[in-house]
């Protein structure tokens, strides 16, 4: 089998109410791979917010592209060595990171196609039905918003919540939190995130607000680049610390994992380098005995947690338009069960394209 066309697109996507308060718009990056024997693999990664959408676009389009027209698609490990191997000038995190990962998903959805199965049966079930939390939260909502979006995935099923908290005002924030998990009550644990924005003090200050709430996790406390913030943070305080969405590589991880800086750890198979990149992640976090809860994009980050045994939850968050995939998987009863369809299960809906491009 060969690869004889990439086809690539950027698509602008609309977000829905409440989210459009904090974000009126995504960006996808997508690639659908064609082979000379009939199967076709679709990758895409989510740009939350669009920023950088067209730098990866433009990195994919005219450096990994060309790196895999020819190529057996089914060499899914010797091709991600090529693309990660190109521009070795180039580190492959945040942009060029975003671009390979597009392109593995697609390479590891004709795998599935060919095998007949889904991804997570290929690389070895452990479970079917994944459980999931509700995110969102964000800083531009009320208390209102805040609530009523936690109830709707209460609704689901969802046993966790989680929510921002942005306000500079560490008593603003505790106040957010306890407003919500009094509205959901004790069958719902919560979750926080701080999106790097506090240094170790700052850290310190707000957790000590929010010990009462029996937090889950408390997300990416400081920069993503400060291994020894976290480290520090991760002693400090009485919350577990969860992080990842913007480690890109295995080596990455390690930097928190050695340090004991890490209780879950959370790579977005969008930005990890794909799927190959994020199953590393995952063993790697296995051996020190530290679960994986992968960042965002839902329907497809499923098939990771489905396939290893410290897989935990996947972040439920209502980020797409009903028109951009054919179909969705369901949260139902807390849980999102995986699709029995080969590869990652997901397609564009035919009009997508034509509505969403850039």
């Amino acid at each position: 089998m060969k690869i004889t066309s990439i086809d690539t697109a950027l698509l602008t996507v609309p977000t829905p109410k409440p989210m459009a308060l904090q974000y009126p718009q995504h960006k996808l990056v997508v690639a659908q791979i064609a082979t000379d024997e009939g199967p076709r693999g679709l990758g895409y990664s989510l740009v939350f917010n669009g920023g950088g959408a067209e730098a990866v676009h433009t990195y994919l389009e005219t450096r990994l592209k060309p790196a895999l027209i020819g190529e057996d698609p089914l060499y899914v490990e010797r091709l991600w060595e090529k693309m990660f191997r190109v521009d070795m000038g180039i580190k492959k995190q945040g942009v060029a990171a975003y671009a390979l990962s597009a392109l593995d998903i697609a390479l590891w959805d004709i795998a599935g196609k060919s095998a007949k199965l889904p991804l997570y049966k290929l690389w070895g079930a452990v479970n079917d039905r994944i459980p999931a939390y509700g995110s969102g939260g964000w800083a531009k909502y009320s208390i209102d918003d805040l609530i009523a979006e936690a109830q709707k995935y209460a609704g689901y099923g969802c046993k966790y919540y989680k929510m921002k908290i942005h306000h500079p005002d560490p008593a603003v924030n505790a106040g957010r939190v306890a407003a919500v998990k009094k509205a959901l009550g004790p069958g719902v644990r919560m979750m926080v995130d701080v999106n790097q924005g506090r240094d170790v003090l700052g850290n310190r200050a707000q957790a000590r607000l929010l010990e009462e709430f029996d937090l889950l996790w408390y997300e990416e406390p400081v920069l993503a680049d400060d291994y020894d913030g976290y480290a520090d943070v991760a002693r400090a305080i009485r919350i577990p610390i969860a992080a990842g969405e913007n480690h890109y590589t295995r080596w990455e991880f390690k930097q928190l994992l050695d340090r004991k800086a890490l209780h879950y750890a959370m790579p977005d198979v969008c930005r990890a380098n794909g799927f190959s990149e994020t199953l590393r992640i995952g063993r790697l976090a296995a051996v020190h005995g530290v679960p994986i809860t992968p960042h965002l994009i839902h329907e497809i980050s499923i098939h990771v947690v489905g396939a290893l045994a410290n897989g935990f939850l996947v972040e439920f968050m209502d980020w797409a338009p009903p028109d951009l995939f054919e179909e969705l998987p369901e949260c139902k009863d807390g849980l999102i069960r995986i699709p029995d369809k080969p590869g990652h299960g997901m397609a564009l809906h035919p009009r997508a394209l034509e509505k969403y491009r850039a």
